[in-house]
């Protein structure tokens, strides 16, 4: 009985022995780099629609946020760096509405573009003065049309070194996604779409996009029926070959444009009262084939879902590791116990690993990660990469980075969010860049 109860002893010694190598060499593959102090009283600074809240260039790293006062801010760092050089602009954002955010990229000359501050209201824009500088320049138009009810700003580089510029115009319900674009060598903007997907004043499609390494631009949408975010409904799809000028399904089959309900590729049928979120991340893996990952009922409970291409066939994969129950309804800003995704793709030789970034209240909302291979006999693995919570934070992080380098840099602060739009009794708390050395050490 004693040389069981010892052999017991032991073996519990030496898993948590080895739990605790294993704690202790995940702790060494993660740094923080503190940023400075941000407005923290809502999720201005970390809604998940932010495009970009970090990004890099050559060997440069940028980011910005709102301080307490409501200043714009703007940082660089060398990528080696962890010492960040900041600068306070004379622009100031309503930081009480977290619609308002700051979105920012650095075009193919090493310009930074920045628009920021919008809800239903003017297209607040400018550049900077010169190439890897934080001063701006005045306030500018882009190109005149549709910029009186801007939401929802969001850039996306081509690898041509020009930008596209996605936002809706217009209110909640009746709005319009307008697309424009941005050419390094002529520093003009351009209107490619006033109208790419028409909800023909019934509903309104709320986007995620990205670009691929051949500079297809992918997009998808759920359809909203009314403010309430309630009537969320179907995952839809369309792609672009030209810079965004054309768009067709995945089929080859070619849009008439505006895109309408009648006419939208359906990626996965999704009624309304599901909990589907919007506003969420895709990407691709190196064949071109495009991920969406979002978050949805499976039974009674949310779920994160991965819906995405194969064979030329839609699927969609359940990560199913949630326990608890939620209910989606009502407008403004939500407070939810869990964040909306991100998503990161890696190719390996023989299978994609697919990466879902989120917080979820289950967790004691840090930063987690959960991944698979979609194998649909292995369930997915979570890890956390953060020991602290971090109030209502979404995840952005640096995604031309990890194009190039697959590198993880997260953009964190501990925020609180009031639901409803509202603003809570909070200080300043701290801008942080959470940087994981070697993500496929950190998660085999």
């Amino acid at each position: 009985m004693k040389k069981n109860k010892l052999i017991l002893s032991l073996k519990n010694y030496l898993l948590l022995a080895l739990c605790s190598m294993c704690l202790v060499a995940c702790t060494k593959n993660i740094s923080y780099t503190s940023v400075g102090n941000g407005w923290g009283s809502n999720s201005v600074n970390t809604v998940k629609f932010r495009k970009n809240a970090l990004t890099t260039y050559k060997d440069f790293q940028f980011t910005a946020y709102y301080n307490q006062e409501g200043s714009l801010i703007l940082g660089k760092r060398h990528i080696k760096s962890s010492n960040w050089t900041t600068l306070k602009t004379p622009y100031k954002g309503n930081i009480k509405d977290a619609h308002n955010s700051i979105s920012i990229a650095i075009d193919g000359s090493g310009y930074l573009h920045v628009s920021w501050d919008h809800h239903n209201t003017k297209l607040r824009y400018a550049i900077s003065k010169e190439p890897l500088g934080l001063e701006l320049g005045e306030e500018m138009l882009m190109t005149g049309f549709q910029e009186d009810k801007v939401t929802y700003p969001e850039f996306y580089n081509l690898p041509n070194g020009n930008l596209v510029f996605f936002y809706r115009s217009g209110e909640s319900g009746r709005g319009n996604l307008v697309i424009n674009s941005y050419d390094i060598s002529t520093k003009k903007w351009s209107q490619l779409q006033s109208n790419l997907i028409d909800g023909e004043d019934k509903r309104s499609a709320y986007w995620q996009a990205c670009v691929d390494a051949n500079g297809v631009i992918h997009i998808s949408w759920v359809w909203r029926e009314t403010w309430g975010v309630e009537t969320n409904h179907d995952l839809c799809y369309a792609l672009s070959k030209d810079g965004g000028k054309t768009w067709e399904k995945s089929t080859g089959e070619v849009y008439k444009l505006p895109i309408t309900l009648a006419s939208a590729e359906m990626a996965w049928k999704i009624p309304q009262n599901s909990n589907l979120i919007n506003q969420t991340a895709m990407s691709t893996d190196s064949n071109g084939n495009p991920y969406i990952v979002t978050y949805f009922n499976e039974g009674m409970i949310p779920q994160y879902q991965m819906v995405y291409l194969k064979n030329n066939k839609w699927k969609k994969v359940n990560a199913g590791f949630r326990k608890t129950p939620f209910s989606l309804g009502g407008g403004g800003t939500k407070k939810i116990p869990i964040a909306r995704p991100d998503i990161l793709i890696e190719d390996t030789k023989n299978q994609t690993l697919v990466s879902i970034l989120f917080r979820d209240e289950e967790r004691g909302n840090k930063v987690s990660l959960a991944y698979s291979f979609l194998n649909d006999e292995l369930p997915w693995k979570v890890v956390d990469l953060s020991e602290q919570g971090v109030g209502q934070w979404e995840p952005n992080y640096d995604i031309a980075l990890w194009k190039n380098k697959k590198e993880l840099h997260v953009f964190l602060q501990n925020v609180t969010q009031i639901d409803g739009e509202g603003v809570a009794e909070k200080k300043a708390s701290e801008i942080k860049i959470l940087t994981v050395k070697n993500l496929k050490r950190f998660i085999d």
